[in-house]
């Protein structure tokens, strides 16, 4: 029997290849998309599946990455997105040009991820889409608007999406991570991955469309 496919975009060398890693020992096949500056030999070496580097800010990368995919492994039962960017500076001083650029790589990516994976998970009648959420969407900083306003937009994203798809089968939840994440620490990169792990795990009846990490 083929192993399901897991499919992360945006993963960088903490919390997006912590959940590759967490799936693959859960028994899927993973694929990734990460910045093509992010180190894809360590991905290579450490799950057997597919790493290729996309810049998000162009829609047409990503479509052709996700192409790639399907092409290698077919279409996910689960996706991550875990995409981020903002530029810092206080809001009064950030262009509208400037914000469009960050919320194309912290929404726009995943909205288009999204779309992309959610045919074929209707048409199953299952599946589950993660989100890396922050503590900004909750309560913004002075300085860090771009940012603030990319989370704030992806968890009302997530949100929306949770409630529409749940009908369907589909299972959409955002993982809001509260703080900076580092090893060591109650928010390491493996523990985020373990809570996306255990929302896909979540059967039907108890669903949730967020859990907050502190």
């Amino acid at each position: 029997m083929t192993k399901p496919l897991a499919v992360i975009v945006g993963a960088g060398p903490g919390i997006g290849m912590a959940v590759a890693r967490r799936f693959h020992l859960g028994g899927f096949r993973v694929a990734v998309v990460s910045r093509p500056s992010d180190p894809l030999a360590a991905f290579q070496a450490s799950v057997d599946g597919l790493a290729l580097g996309a810049d998000l800010a162009r829609e047409e990368q990503l479509q052709d990455a996700l192409a790639a995919i399907e092409a290698w492994g077919g279409l996910p039962e689960v996706l991550v997105c875990n995409a981020s960017a903002g530029v810092p500076g206080p809001a009064a001083e950030l262009s509208p040009a400037r914000l469009l650029d960050g919320l194309q790589v912290s929404v726009g990516s995943a909205l288009a991820a999204v779309r992309w994976a959610l045919p074929a998970m209707r048409a199953a009648g299952r599946g589950t889409l993660l989100f890396t959420g922050g503590g900004l969407a909750l309560k913004p900083e002075a300085g860090l608007a771009s940012a603030a306003l990319g989370k704030a937009a992806l968890r009302s994203l997530a949100l929306s999406l949770g409630q529409e798809l749940a009908p369907e089968g589909i299972h959409a939840a955002t993982v809001t991570v509260c703080g900076f994440v580092r090893a060591g620490t109650p928010l390491s990169p493996e523990r985020v991955a373990q809570t996306f792990w255990e929302l896909h795990l979540q059967n039907k009846g108890s669903w949730e469309i967020e859990q907050s990490l502190h």
